[in-house]
């Protein structure tokens, strides 16, 4: 059985809940069955554009729903009845040297780059993707 995180085998590092309403670049549908699990995430077809989604969504929480804060985005990333959002905000903010209250504005590569990276690794455990992937996925979220 594959060991690689349900993030990184489905080219979704920011592990994206799949729905079909949601028309994502790249996205190709609900990830495959493997072992025990449920399917639940979006699959992609690169990692670039599993990159760009989360960005993308990212963006979307600040721009559209006005969460302006680590606490605030990952409060909706990763609510509290899935996760300890209280200790992943806190990881979150951080590995950026920014408190968890502190007002973020993702719409700069300098934030967004290290936001998607720093829920990458606490999504999938680890950071696997080279600077060029992220670089490019965090582009094509701006673009």
């Amino acid at each position: 059985m594959d060991k690689t995180t349900r993030g990184i085998r489905n080219n979704n590092p920011g592990n994206i809940d799949y729905n079909p309403r949601n028309d994502w670049a790249g996205q190709i549908g609900l990830e495959l069955k493997v072992g025990n699990s449920t399917p639940r995430f979006a699959r992609f077809d690169t990692a670039e554009n599993g990159i760009r989604a989360l960005g993308k969504l990212i963006r979307t929480y600040q721009n559209k729903h006005g969460l302006k804060t680590v606490e605030q985005i990952i409060g909706r990333w990763a609510p509290n009845n899935e996760n300890n959002t209280k200790a992943y905000a806190d990881a979150v903010a951080k590995s950026l040297s920014v408190t968890p209250c502190a007002n973020i504005d993702v719409n700069r590569i300098a934030m967004l780059r290290p936001l998607v990276e720093a829920i990458i690794r606490h999504e999938n455990g680890y950071n696997p993707y080279k600077n060029g992937e992220i670089d490019e996925g965090v582009r094509r979220a701006l673009a």
